[in-house]
């Protein structure tokens, strides 16, 4: 058994990565720390979680006791959080964080997005989970990428849910604000696009286009919708070819012919692509939940990498599909 230990457990992301631990064959949950909350029932603070767990929040964080951590603290905080703390040199860390994303001198962490590092994830001490945002983007145009044909400006209009924002309330993430309303944030400048273009020049070195992307707050609580488009010369049938064929052995990335919709992902690992082609563009949909395959379902699965368990370990989640 992966004993597993959770920082800052009250949030979004750490509810999602304790229920799909809590039904995982081969995790066990070491500790869940909380400052805020210790002392008190996790299905207190996650209520999905009453009758599966009768564990309770901690302050204290015994990591000699377990063998890989998450940190599932705000953007910053990991970079803090592993500076002050003596880690065993055995541990093992999944950040889920904007923190250890981007490639810098002194950053030892492998950006955890299987579908193209899945090799170098198997072998990693640390990993970056990639942002909800990049990892739905990503996934539309990397195919492209690797057979080097972005040869042109990109174009993406993605819009998510108001779990995307975090569980601390917002003026625009409460009921009053979000309910029956979107609106559009950060144009062309999401903290999330640094990591995009890092991936897409990781398979194509020489892209140098524009990567024109505009994020929207949905009126919806998960799921993330992205449509992306850009200049293709070929044919509808060569770029299924060409996405069949780069995702052909990757569990969660499924492409279908038949329009998709949101639902079909929401609660679950997997991420939706669909094709269309309409005169010089070709466009991408492509859908995922943010909280799972967008964050703690990914971080999951880069820990069954990690230890060389099957991929799809304590992944087998079904969408609520209506």
């Amino acid at each position: 058994m992966i004993k597993v230990g959770i920082i800052g457990g009250a949030g979004y992301t750490a509810g999602e990565l304790l229920r799909i631990l809590l039904n995982h064959s081969e995790a066990e949950i070491g500790f869940v720390q909380s400052t805020s909350n210790a002392g008190n029932l996790i299905s207190d603070v996650h209520i999905d979680l009453l009758g599966d767990t009768d564990l309770v929040f901690t302050a204290e964080m015994p990591f000699e006791t377990v063998d890989v951590i998450f940190l599932c603290m705000g953007h910053g905080k990991s970079i803090e959080f592993i500076e002050n703390n003596n880690l065993p040199e055995s541990l093992k860390i999944i950040d889920l964080s904007h923190d250890f994303r981007l490639k810098r001198d002194g950053n030892d962490f492998v950006y955890g997005l299987p579908e193209i590092n899945r090799e170098v994830i198997k072998r990693a001490k640390n990993i970056a989970n990639p942002g909800c945002f990049a990892t739905g983007i990503q996934l539309a145009l990397l195919p492209l990428a690797a057979n080097n044909l972005l040869s042109d400006e990109v174009h993406v209009h993605a819009i998510t849910g108001s779990t995307g924002a975090g569980q601390n309330p917002t003026s625009t993430s409460h009921f009053s604000w979000r309910n029956a309303n979107v609106s559009a944030y950060k144009v062309f400048q999401h903290q999330h696009q640094g990591e995009i273009i890092q991936s897409l020049k990781q398979l194509q070195a020489g892209f140098n286009k524009d990567f024109n992307f505009v994020p929207i707050r949905g009126n919806h609580t998960r799921g993330i919708f992205v449509s992306a488009y850009t200049n293709f010369e070929g044919s509808i049938e060569e770029a299924r070819e060409i996405y069949n064929s780069f995702y052909a052995e990757h569990p969660f990335v499924f492409v279908t012919d038949k329009n998709p919709a949101l639902k079909q992902v929401v609660n679950t690992n997997k991420a939706v692509l669909y094709l269309e082609k309409h005169g010089k563009k070709l466009v991408i949909i492509s859908l995922t939940d943010n909280l799972i395959k967008g964050a703690s379902g990914q971080a999951v699965h880069n820990m069954n990498l990690m230890f060389g368990l099957d991929e799809k370990s304590g992944l087998n989640l079904k969408s609520v599909a209506f």
